[in-house]
């Protein structure tokens, strides 16, 4: 597979910009505030919608795109590159961090549109400069379209029964349709899309605008009208539409801002109309995107790999931001919530915080956490494994922030009681050590970290060896928070817990070189030499590093067997060999595809833990080795592609044959931010603790120099790391003084610059 460049970083390295409309595969961006996310592609492709604190949702946006009419010619093109058979004289689509800008130029035209979504409200925002180029004037017109769901889906021999149309007294297109949104009961709301400045066309009608058979790339409308055909309607699909004149003489530009949304108050349409200019757009803009910079501006990374700084400092901390409030978007996922939340804080724990304290709210006072809030309520999904994620995350911040009393604010379960933060994560832990199956072991249920692993333990007697993995490394972090706040009359009761899973793991999940993943209802095991298929999986070797569960000689000895049983030239296998048939004991990943998602696939999650492990057991060369293999513009070992500036959740493998190499779906995964606090915490060896900010780095052997800045607790550390003495020690200097062991001063807003000599 040959590798092709279809872009460049921008000369401040703040964005990516593509400069070939025909990518692989849709590149995308995503943007968000607390109650609305969207996304688009380098041709505008995507989708938008907003969310209440129950996850119901409104489907605001399922396509848009930007229609520029020459009213004199009868021509018209888009702004966002499409369709794909026209040609451009110039396009760009500069993806930064909330927003993105499609440039084209056509017919003597330029356009430059951009999407984004603002710091509040449940819409999104589209401005629109046009730029004459012609020696003479140009009578435009601009279109903005959007389709939608907001109105329910289309089903041939099916009605859409709400209604819609042009409301002058707000320059807005409006549907009504009901929704549960916020209130949790049907009402009629409504969905909207205003203009800068009065309109002078608009449909609302799908059928009047793209037509019964027309498509995106050719409207009916433009086809026939070239423009807007005034359409409400009435038991029919609903869609967006607004025209507004766009007259340039030679020379001129003008900026003409839209946008969509939802409210569940008709009068906020109009009380949004009255101030929303093309001025005020740009000042939401700016505002946003000085507020992206500062959420993540806690650290930064010089590299020798100048593609791993710029997306590093830019977009791997975004997607960690957009993570911790939006999981992985397709639903709330409380694990991924959780544990992206731990990642964010490595370099902004007070806002990670904030998060942490919402995430909490959805927790049952029994101490179980569900998989998801979806749709209006809490769903279980009979998953057993989110629990152990909030324990990590709390200790991760509370290790950040240096604030022990954290531990004692008061939060309420989703049944309106309350308990302290500590308390939660006591419940947790106490939970899911009496969640026991099979040897008192912890039930896997419908599945744990694995999803695919969801019929293992359906009848209550299949076990997670890797949960159970996870489980003694959260009740460790648990019984230091207790001894941090008091609390030790707790300690004796968890070592003893501790010391008893422990030896039910070593007795029943030890394979005599690895760790077994799980045993299931009928006492078979998976991930065993004794297995048919599946016999090695990854994760619970590299959870085993994590929690300490054993000596280092026995932790690098289980490296080693993952060096020989998974590692491969794409990366390193999730397990292997793949499952060839599906078997219902197991789950849902025995029918993927060989070489698949998590049947015997690169995945790039557990590689990036995979990169932490390194880092713990100080083997720099595989360090190396793993994060050259995640990054996708890295072909030393073997060829990938995808988004340059973003991660994936897997690499396809041989068995997919054209598909080798290319990656999975991007940023709805965990592998970039856990990247990110791999680099920050494994490979630079940032440590927190209480006593201040240790340094335990693990560098690939080609940083000979390297450098990163971490804001920690009000004080700023500059660190440049040097490798130079080769013998395994290390020594520290701050401000030009050599100084001993490696936790550095602090001091109050105090600024230091460190050398670590390797």
């Amino acid at each position: 597979m040959e590798y092709k460049e279809y872009g460049h970083w921008s000369a401040d390295g703040k964005e990516y910009v593509i400069t070939e409309r025909k990518t692989p595969r849709h590149w995308y961006n995503y943007f968000f505030n607390d109650t609305y996310i969207s996304f688009a592609s380098q041709v505008g492709f995507g989708e938008g919608f907003c969310q209440d604190d129950m996850g119901r949702r409104v489907p605001l946006v399922t396509d848009r795109s930007v229609y520029l009419c020459d009213k004199e010619q009868g021509t018209w093109h888009t702004a966002c590159g499409l369709p794909m058979s026209e040609v451009f004289d110039r396009y760009e689509c500069h993806h930064g961090i909330g927003y993105s800008t499609i440039l084209c130029e056509k017919n003597g035209i330029r356009s430059e549109y951009t999407v984004f979504v603002p710091t509040k409200g449940d819409f999104e925002v589209w401005i629109l400069r046009v730029t004459n180029l012609r020696p003479v004037c140009a009578k435009l017109s601009a279109i903005a379209y959007a389709a939608t769901d907001c109105d329910g889906k289309y089903t041939p021999q099916g009605y859409n029964s709400f209604l819609s149309g042009y409301e002058p007294e707000s320059r807005a297109v409006c549907i009504r349709a009901t929704s549960a949104f916020e209130s949790g009961k049907k009402q009629m709301q409504f969905n909207y899309m205003i203009c800068s400045e009065t309109p002078i066309g608009y449909d609302t009608r799908k059928s009047a605008f793209i037509g019964t058979y027309g498509s995106k790339d050719t409207p009916e409308a433009l086809l026939m009208h070239n423009g807007c055909t005034n359409s409400s309607s009435c038991t029919e699909k609903a869609c967006f539409a607004l025209e507004a004149d766009c007259v340039l003489s030679a020379g001129e530009s003008k900026t003409l801002s839209f946008s969509v949304g939802h409210s569940v108050k008709h009068e906020d349409i109009a009380a949004l109309s009255a101030i929303f200019t093309a001025e005020h757009a740009q000042a939401l803009l700016a505002k946003i995107q000085a507020k992206r910079w500062s959420d993540m501006d806690g650290v930064t990374i010089e590299t020798p790999d100048q593609n791993l700084n710029l997306a590093f400092n830019g977009f791997y901390k975004y997607a960690a931001n957009m993570g911790s409030r939006w999981a992985r978007v397709r639903h709330n996922g409380y694990r991924d919530m959780a544990s992206d939340t731990e990642c964010f804080g490595s370099f902004n724990p007070t806002m990670a915080w904030e998060r942490f304290k919402r995430i909490l709210t959805y927790q049952y006072s029994s101490g179980y956490c569900p998989r998801t809030f979806i749709d209006g309520a809490i769903k279980p999904n009979n998953f057993s494994d989110c629990a152990v994620w909030i324990i990590f995350t709390a200790y991760s911040l509370v290790m950040e922030l240096g604030k022990k009393e954290l531990l004692d604010e008061e939060i309420v379960f989703n049944d309106g009681t309350r308990a302290s933060v500590f308390e939660h994560l006591r419940r947790a832990v106490d939970y899911l050590y009496n969640f026991q199956g099979m040897h008192g072991l912890i039930k896997i249920w419908g599945g744990d970290l694995n999803d695919g692993m969801n019929g293992a333990g359906l009848e209550g007697k299949g076990v997670s060896i890797w949960l159970s993995i996870a489980w003694y490394r959260a009740n460790k972090q648990l019984m230091e928070l207790a001894e941090l706040i008091g609390r030790k009359e707790l300690l004796p009761v968890h070592r003893q817990m501790g010391e008893d899973m422990r030896e039910k793991i070593d007795t029943y999940g030890w394979d005599g070189a690895y760790y077994i993943t799980a045993i299931n209802d009928k006492g078979e095991k998976i991930g065993s030499k004794e297995s048919k298929e599946g016999n090695m999986y990854l994760n619970p070797q590299l959870w085993a590093v994590f929690s300490e569960l054993a000596p280092k000689e026995r932790l690098q000895a289980i490296l080693e067997e993952v060096d020989r049983n998974l590692e491969t030239p794409l990366g390193t296998l999730v397990n292997n060999p793949g499952y060839t048939a599906f078997d219902p004991y197991i789950g849902s990943m025995t029918s993927q595809p060989i070489g698949t998602l998590i049947n015997r696939a690169v995945y790039l999650h557990p590689m990036a833990w995979k990169l932490a492990a390194e880092g713990m057991m100080k083997r720099p060369e595989k360090l190396q080795m793993t994060l050259e293999k995640i990054l996708p513009w890295n072909h030393k070992h073997a060829p990938t592609c995808g988004e340059p500036y973003i991660l994936y959740n897997f690499y396809h493998g041989p068995e997919t044959e054209y598909r080798y190499g290319t990656p999975g779906q991007s940023w709805r995964t965990a592998t970039t931010q856990w990247v990110a606090k791999a680099l920050i915490q494994f490979v630079f060896g940032l440590k927190p603790c209480m006593e201040g900010l240790r340094i335990d780095p693990c560098l690939p052997p080609d940083w000979k120099d390297c450098r990163i800045t971490k804001t920690f607790r009000n004080c700023i550390y500059e660190i440049t790391y040097r490798q130079e003495k080769q013998d395994g020690s290390i020594q520290l200097s701050v401000d030009g003084a050599p100084i001993e062991g490696v936790l550095l001063p602090y001091r109050n807003e105090g600024y230091f610059c460190v050398t670590v000599t390797l």
